[in-house]
């Protein structure tokens, strides 16, 4: 099974365009430190949050979900 985040990761930039924090969020969650700096970011200026925020949602792919952080869902079924 592999595991292609072509659609989310579009639909992320859409939404860091329109609000950064918001795309970074459906990356990495609330409690990530790319969120806390991209929000200040987009306070302080609209367009650097922009940039920040593409620019983290595009440097790490995105992971599969998993329980433990090693595995997987499916590998554990």
């Amino acid at each position: 099974m592999s595991y292609s985040g072509g659609c989310s990761t579009c639909l992320e930039i859409v939404f860091a365009a329109v609000l950064p924090p918001l795309g970074v969020f459906f990356r990495y969650g609330w409690c990530s430190s790319e969120f806390f700096i991209s929000l200040p970011l987009t306070i302080l200026g609209y367009v650097p949050g922009i940039i920040y925020s593409v620019y983290v949602i595009l440097k790490t792919p995105p992971e599969l979900p998993s329980i433990d952080g090693d595995r997987p869902y499916y590998i554990l079924a």
